[in-house]
């Protein structure tokens, strides 16, 4: 997107591809944006410090003089990693009831609940399924948000950009595309619609192997599976005939919960300061960095695993405390479920490409001697 086809005059990049860009375009980044606002206190609530460009700070500007800051007044701010959307058309056909439903299955210390958002294309509230928060129910609401809050480009739902740290003067100044900058091409679809499209007919992350491994039912037994649901859902009436009736498993509950010091402390409707989404897993394997803001990162896939799960807390305390008192060989177990979500068939390098490279690492294990692939090592994975 260009300049002179609306982009900005703040904006966090120039395009969906250049965040959603692993392992292919539509997945996901290490890239950040940032949040911000302030906290509740003295009897007033969160504030998104909106007048001042909240919650959202844009990274990015058409020129250095409307660079947007974290302003001083915010005392809250909090990096949001960038998800994948693969399989976003399936998880919007999931049927709603499902989803309501989970609110209702009984957990010892898990106690999830519904957000419910209107598409902006209109209809009633659904069940939210995407957002770290869960405020968004249908690809295109997400399509649109994300285009007026990431691109800075208008559209027939969003029809204001966001002003550089709220200041409408600048932003006044910095426009110079007529709103909606979005419109219809030759054949008559606008920008968002044709995200909407390509987001919806993204495959869902691959799973090798497909009849599944030992260290699922590890995770489920220290209730991880809670949350991360993992029998998974076939998907109702959707936007595309294409996707009903599939068969899908993204290891989420989309219920919002309690995480306690995980939360961001970031106030998104219901979804207060320690409340977050539970988030599909499906695709784990293919990010290098883990948990809403990336912090579990730097570290092998085992590493970085065991960081996640140690910053897990409120309703998911328990897990932690279990899957420290797991020994080696589950840990192991568990782990190597965790890297089988999003892994390929004969993909050993996760890259999403099966090539030569690939086959250096598989062929010791299939021509021998004495070596086979096996679902479940035997091996650890530390």
């Amino acid at each position: 997107l260009a300049i002179g086809e609306g982009l900005g005059p703040i904006m966090n990049d120039s395009s969906c591809g250049q965040c959603h860009s692993t392992p292919a375009i539509g997945g996901g980044s290490t890239t950040f944006v940032t949040r911000f606002g302030k906290s509740a206190q003295g009897g007033m609530p969160f504030d998104p410090l909106a007048y001042l460009g909240g919650s959202l700070r844009q990274d990015e500007s058409i020129d250095p003089a409307i660079f947007e800051v974290v302003p001083p007044e915010a005392d809250v701010t909090a990096n949001r990693l960038t998800p994948i959307s693969c399989g976003a058309g399936l998880l919007e056909a999931i049927d709603d009831n499902d989803i309501v439903d989970n609110a209702n299955l009984v957990h010892a210390f898990v106690n999830g609940f519904v957000r419910m958002a209107a598409p902006v294309e209109g209809g009633p509230a659904r069940p939210g399924r995407f957002g770290w928060k869960g405020g968004v129910s249908s690809v295109l609401t997400f399509s649109a948000d994300a285009s007026v809050n990431e691109l800075g480009l208008t559209n027939r739902f969003f029809g204001t950009e966001s002003a550089p740290n709220g200041d409408l003067a600048l932003l006044a100044l910095w426009d110079n595309v007529a709103d909606p900058e979005d419109g219809p091409d030759i054949e008559g679809y606008d920008r968002i619609d044709r995200q909407t499209d390509f987001q919806r007919l993204l495959a869902a992350p691959p799973q090798t192997p497909r009849s599944g491994m030992a260290g699922e039912a590890v995770f489920d037994s220290i209730g991880c599976g809670a949350c991360h649901l993992t029998p998974g859902y076939t998907t109702g009436s959707g936007a595309l005939s294409i996707l009903d009736g599939q068969t899908i498993k993204p290891y989420s509950d989309f219920l919002l919960h309690d995480m306690g010091t995980l939360g961001d402390r970031i106030v998104d409707g219901p979804a207060t300061q320690q409340i977050m989404q539970s988030r599909a897993l499906w695709g784990l394997s293919q990010r290098a960095s883990f948990l809403h803001d990336g912090r579990a990162t730097g570290s092998t896939f085992f590493g970085n695993v065991d960081l996640a799960i140690m910053e897990h807390d409120g309703e998911a305390a328990f897990s932690r405390t279990n899957w420290t008192n797991l020994g080696a060989t589950q840990q192991n177990q568990l782990v190597a479920f965790l890297g089988s979500l999003g892994r390929a068939e004969f993909d050993w390098d996760v890259n999403n490409r099966v090539d030569e490279f690939d086959w250096f690492f598989l062929e010791p294990l299939m021509t021998g001697p004495g070596a086979a692939a096996r679902p479940n090592p035997r091996s650890p994975r530390r």
